[in-house]
């Protein structure tokens, strides 16, 4: 009896020992992804494969294979081939704040989300988040801005839906135009704002891409015939700082102008760049037109985008 005890005692040591082993062999999960490494810009090649004149000069999305343009009183949807499907003429019907101006626009889940407000010689008031149906144009809520945040204008938005939230930027060379201020996805909640180191200037759009906001600056005069820019930075809702960096010099369009929204064809991987040219801006409004102009011409600039 003693000796089977041995034999059993042996055989648990035996035993324990092997799991011992192959916990130690067993591989170590994978830790996730570190913040700082994503956080590192990504060099991409910008390679133009085509222009398309739409109908309104301030903003671009895309969902689906559907393009939405937003003038600063309309709204229109095009096609994969670029052909004008339909165009909401009065946007603002259902408002109760009094409002004059839609800036860059994004979509997301069959909704169109533009930053609106009522917008006169550079002064911007009743800011707010209007979201639309992406396949109706209609008015579906709004959301009004946190006048705590300190923002003085709205130049765009952006879904970002990685962190359930939507981004705003504000055109002008005032302290608050240095800011990207986050509201919540669902309440419309203000979440905060994230200042950001060398700001660009005269900021028109904002869109988000693969984890970062892209900014783009009217920031090249075009009396000078100087391009106009797209800036990025890594969209960390735990930060109030954001490092920007420089990713494309819009070198390449028709002619220079006014760049004003951005977006993304996520299925495609492209860029698309709204742009104006031919009209006299002053104050954030068209006063005139450019020798040789008749009128202003918008267009929208698409960019197959190469991972170097």
């Amino acid at each position: 009896m003693r000796t089977d005890k041995k034999i059993i005692l042996a055989v648990i040591s035996v035993m324990l020992a092997a799991g011992i082993t192959a916990c130690a062999e067993k591989p170590a999960a994978e830790k996730p992804a570190d913040k700082e490494e994503a956080a590192k810009p990504v060099k991409t090649e910008y390679i133009l494969e085509s222009s398309h004149a739409v109908d309104g000069r301030q903003g671009i999305a895309w969902e689906k294979g559907k393009y939405f343009i937003s003038g600063s009183t309309t709204l229109s949807v095009y096609d994969p081939h670029w052909e004008r499907i339909v165009t909401e003429t009065e946007p603002f019907a259902d408002f109760d704040a009094e409002v004059n101006h839609i800036g860059d626009i994004d979509a997301y889940n069959g909704e169109i989300y533009a930053g609106v407000e009522y917008f006169m010689d550079g002064e911007a008031s009743n800011i707010q988040v209007a979201v639309y149906d992406a396949a109706t144009l209609k008015l579906k809520r709004t959301y009004m801005f946190d006048e705590k945040s300190g923002q003085k204008e709205v130049s765009g938005i952006a879904v970002d839906p990685d962190h359930g939230c939507m981004w705003m930027c504000s055109w002008g060379e005032d302290e608050d135009a240095a800011y990207l201020y986050r509201y919540d996805l669902e309440s419309g909640a203000y979440l905060g704002k994230a200042r950001m180191k060398e700001p660009p200037q005269l900021i028109q759009g904002v869109a988000y891409y693969d984890g970062w906001l892209y900014i783009t600056s009217d920031d090249g005069p075009e009396v000078d015939d100087k391009p106009d820019h797209v800036y990025k930075c890594f969209a960390d809702p735990d930060k109030d700082e954001f490092e920007v960096s420089l990713e494309k010099t819009l070198n390449d369009v028709t002619r220079q102008g006014e760049v004003e929204g951005i977006s993304f064809d996520k299925e495609k991987k492209q860029m698309l760049v709204s742009y104006n040219r031919g009209a006299v801006i002053v104050e954030g409004m068209p006063t005139g037109y450019y020798e040789g102009y008749d009128e202003e011409i918008h267009e929208i600039f698409v960019y197959d985008m190469k991972t170097k």
